[in-house]
């Protein structure tokens, strides 16, 4: 007999209930915004939308169905299973967020908020729920968005849907060598703030903002393509660092291979610092598109 589908709840915690956490109460989350000339009316109407949309999806699963939820601060110490069908129910990046943490899971992302998210992953309504999750348990179509991994020589592995950045955990210069990932080819010596490497998902966010502030001549990627871009921020000059490998097109099969020469560095994907991968001097990390794909329903 068959396990039944589990489906997976992921939202996070609202700026509302931030504020009740922070100020202890309704009244001086109030003052505390209107101090700062906000409303606190509109932060709670927000709230309200999106437990109201938690609440419909949750109501839509089917009884035969397993529920679980998990808030996005626990992501990284929840445990996904094959099974699990994920229901994304917030913002564009909330999705990303769940991503480095699945293997080929339908997802499914809910607009908690029409006309204010973007709408680019989470691209239905709560209402439509039902018929989505029945899609996805029949393997309905889904969009195959490229990934981005980091692969450490000690077996550390990240996986990011829009980017990766490595680079120095504050505001120090990162030092490493950098090249592609072939003993023919040079490396190159460099000191930089990091260096940033981001999928077709990822062109509307991060890697755009570089891409733009360049003036690159390379073309963004879809978000289905396996193409990836790499830029080198702030990268300097001087008689031991070069700066002729500054950007750069990574396709399906390419890595960038990248050497530490600092006492730490970090890689982090999609902005989530809290889980990066600690980098110290002599390692080496790899860095290209991943196998995994994130499954999204359209």
């Amino acid at each position: 007999m068959s396990l039944a589908p589990r489906a997976v709840l992921v939202h996070r915690v609202s700026e509302y209930e931030e504020l009740l956490a922070r100020h202890g109460t309704h009244g001086q989350a109030a003052f505390f915004l209107s101090s700062r000339g906000r409303s606190i009316q509109e932060v709670r109407e927000r709230h309200q939308r999106g437990r109201a949309a938690l609440a419909e999806v949750a109501a839509a699963v089917p009884l035969r169905w397993r529920q679980a939820r998990v808030e996005r601060a626990d992501l990284d110490r929840f445990l996904f299973a094959p099974e699990d069908v994920v229901v994304v129910i917030g913002q564009d990046g909330l999705v990303a967020n769940a991503a480095k943490y699945l293997a080929g899971q339908p997802v499914v992302g809910i607009d908690t908020d029409p006309g204010r998210n973007p709408g680019v992953l989470v691209r239905h309504r709560a209402g439509d729920a039902g018929k989505l999750l029945d899609s996805a348990a029949r393997g309905g179509r889904a969009d195959e968005l490229t990934m981005v991994e980091a692969v450490a020589d000690d077996t550390q592995r990240l996986l990011a849907l829009n980017e990766i950045y490595l680079g120095p955990p504050g505001h120090q210069t990162a030092r490493y060598r950098l090249g592609p990932d072939d003993d023919a080819a040079p490396a190159e010596a460099q000191a930089s703030s990091g260096v940033l490497v981001g999928t077709g998902t990822g062109a509307t966010g991060w890697l755009r903002s570089l891409w733009q502030e360049r003036g690159s001549g390379l073309a963004l990627p879809g978000p289905t393509e396996p193409r990836l871009l790499w830029f080198v921020r702030e990268a300097w000059p001087s008689p031991a660092t070069g700066t002729s490998q500054v950007a750069g097109v990574l396709a399906a099969a390419d890595r960038l291979r990248l050497t530490v020469e600092s006492d730490r560095l970090v890689a982090f994907g999609d902005g989530m610092e809290s889980d990066a991968l600690e980098l110290t001097w002599g390692q080496t990390v790899r860095l290209g598109r991943s196998a995994t794909a994130l499954r999204l329903l359209g």
